[in-house]
């Protein structure tokens, strides 16, 4: 079930006894949950209506022995059980269980069993954020899903994809009053991984700064948006490959400026070059290549992340690319040790790479 499903559900009809939230995306999870809240408890009954419980610090037999029992100050009752995948047999037991698909786990039994005779007035959410519902994930979230098959088929919370995060974008900033153009759509997007979540704060933030009607330029989101100096970095990356030691110098110089932690700037470094030469040893050219590549290797790749490896493979060889690994590797080291000022370590590895 997806969560606009289910949203237009409990707006048709009252809520269920009993539900499951599986996958990772925190955006639609949270509108999903305050609507079931308000649509379960009125104001005056949420301070003891609602209840939360984590699986890291309770059992499962005693979220349905609080499911059963009944309150005399809360005649209903949203019960909401975070960490449901810490419930899922382990070790042995698991391998019992996946070896004889018949054999019963007695925490399935407890949900089955609950769920034939669900207390009136209850509303019990069990709630798995922790695993993707795609890639090295999967069967990790499918064996989730199997212990609570008891259960109603889930609410399903993927992650947004790019073109989604970049629509949600748009009308965030266009609700908020807020002008923002495509290409600064793109950078606020890719700066923060398309996570929707992140993108609504941001949003929020920039237009208390810009206020209604205000246009956000690239500068405001490079000042304002965590990682979005991400984009000055890869400048820097690109100046690197064009051995332009001024420009670079420059950018290291802004980097600086804006108060950039350069050892983490030395970490994006390294990951645009390891990426760049695990594309270039695959035989990869295209950014839609590349961005296949990495997603079926489970690693988060955008469009316009893929395009900057695309560029890196293009501007480096394979010489290069192991050069500067090698020299991220000392200029980390360097940094760790004691030195006068982390700005001189930098700029020698600048000039390493930038030399004849």
């Amino acid at each position: 079930m997806t969560p606009e499903h289910f949203l237009a559900q409990i707006r048709k009809q009252p809520p269920g006894p009993l539900y499951l939230f599986l996958g990772p995306e925190n955006y639609r999870r949270e509108m999903c949950r305050r609507a079931l809240v308000e649509r379960v408890l009125s104001p005056e009954e949420r301070e003891t209506g609602l209840v939360r419980h984590h699986l890291d610090d309770v059992s499962l037999a005693e979220v349905i022995d609080d499911a059963r029992s009944m309150s005399l100050f809360a005649p209903r009752r949203l019960i909401w059980v975070s960490g449901a995948e810490s419930v899922l047999p382990r070790g042995r037991a698991a391998a019992a269980v996946d070896a004889e698909p018949s054999a019963k786990d007695p925490g399935a039994g407890l949900l089955a069993a609950y769920a034939a005779s669900p207390t009136p007035g209850v509303v019990l959410v069990f709630d798995s954020a922790r695993y993707e519902l795609d890639g090295e994930d999967k069967a990790k979230s499918e064996r989730v899903r199997k212990f609570y098959a008891a259960l109603p088929p889930a609410v399903e919370f993927a992650r947004f994809g790019d073109i989604e995060a970049r629509q949600l974008a748009r009308d965030l900033a266009s609700r908020a009053g807020l002008k923002l153009g495509a290409g600064e759509i793109e950078l606020l997007v890719e700066s923060l991984g398309a996570d929707a979540a992140r993108i609504a704060v941001e949003i929020e933030k920039l237009s208390l700064y810009a206020g209604e009607g205000g246009v956000v330029g690239r500068e405001t989101i490079a000042g304002l948006v965590p990682d979005a100096r991400s984009t000055t970095i890869f400048a820097l990356v690109a100046a690197l490959g064009r051995k332009d030691r001024v420009r670079a110098m420059e950018l290291l110089d802004t980097l600086i400026r804006e108060g950039e932690y350069l050892p983490l700037a030395l970490n994006f470094l390294a990951i645009q070059f390891r990426q760049a030469l695990v594309a270039g040893e695959a035989g990869l050219k295209s950014a839609p290549q590349i961005q296949a590549h990495f997603s079926k290797l489970g690693v988060q790749m955008w469009p316009a992340r893929a395009q900057q490896v695309s560029q890196t493979v293009a501007a480096f060889s394979a010489e290069q690319l192991s050069l500067a690994i090698t020299s991220i590797f000392e200029a980390d080291r360097s940094l760790r040790d004691f030195r006068p000022d982390d700005r001189v370590v930098l700029e020698a590895f600048v000039l390493r790479l930038t030399g004849e």
